[in-house]
């Protein structure tokens, strides 16, 4: 998140877990603004100990406020396109990883206000968003696989199956998460997956001199999908590999 809001000042413009933000918005250069200092600031107050229950706070409501206002609209105007729901789908990751440690950081004020979010009914709440954003993500594997399948590195044969093995993978952690199937096995693989995207397509992309905007955003994208998939299969802790149910 410090990395984002440090990108997003110098830009002065919305990174790529922002958008898209639509063009009647008014005030947009401002508000891209404040989505970097939240960035920044929340992910800079994590690391204090005394800000850790704020932080977490501020940004799951607002990660949360911006699915909502910003990225479910995509959805309603374009039902028929998946890539609406893999738009959702980055964000609702993020908002998930936010929504764990905020319910494990809550204070007693949070409780008494915001009770439903918090606790374990939040964690669970937490996991069945994640759950969804996989399935979106899953799908997008296999409508977009003429753009899934080239990312996959060369010196990995069988290119399409790959697109297609973790497309799969995706449809299977969500459903698995969301029914609680084997629910903590699920979630860990699915966040090494996203680590996996990080460090066999995006990273070496950059070092080899493959510098672009889409590629710079893919890449601390990715990032922060990884961080926030981690969190989410850490709330698992405790439970067996193969539980059935929540406990």
């Amino acid at each position: 998140m410090i990395a984002l809001g440090i990108i997003g000042l110098i830009e002065g413009g919305f990174t790529v877990i922002w958008q898209p933000v639509f063009d009647h918005v008014p005030a947009a250069g401002a508000l891209a603004y404040l989505c970097a200092f939240v960035s920044l600031a929340c992910g800079a107050g994590l690391f204090w100990r005394r800000a850790t229950a704020p932080a977490a706070r501020v940004l799951f409501v607002y990660l949360l406020l911006w699915l909502l206002v910003f990225k479910l609209p995509v959805i309603v105007q374009s039902p028929g396109v998946e890539g609406s729901y893999q738009y959702c789908g980055e964000m609702a990751v993020v908002v998930a990883g936010a929504w764990v440690l905020y319910a494990r950081f809550a204070t007693d004020g949070d409780r008494r206000w915001l009770g439903f979010a918090i606790g374990d009914q939040g964690v669970r709440m937490a996991r069945v968003l994640y759950g969804l954003a996989l399935i979106a993500f899953g799908l997008s594997h296999f409508a977009y696989l003429n753009l899934t399948a080239p990312l996959v590195p060369g010196w990995l044969p069988a290119h399409v199956f790959w697109a297609y093995f973790t497309g799969g993978a995706y449809l299977a952690a969500g459903v698995a998460i969301i029914i609680g199937v084997c629910a903590r096995l699920a979630a860990a693989l699915s966040a090494l997956q996203m680590g996996l995207f990080l460090l066999l397509i995006w990273v070496p992309m950059v070092a080899a001199g493959h510098i672009s905007a889409f590629n710079w955003g893919e890449t601390y994208a990715t990032w922060v999908l990884t961080a926030a998939a981690w969190v989410v299969a850490d709330s698992y802790r405790g439970m067996r590999w193969l539980a059935v149910g929540n406990r």
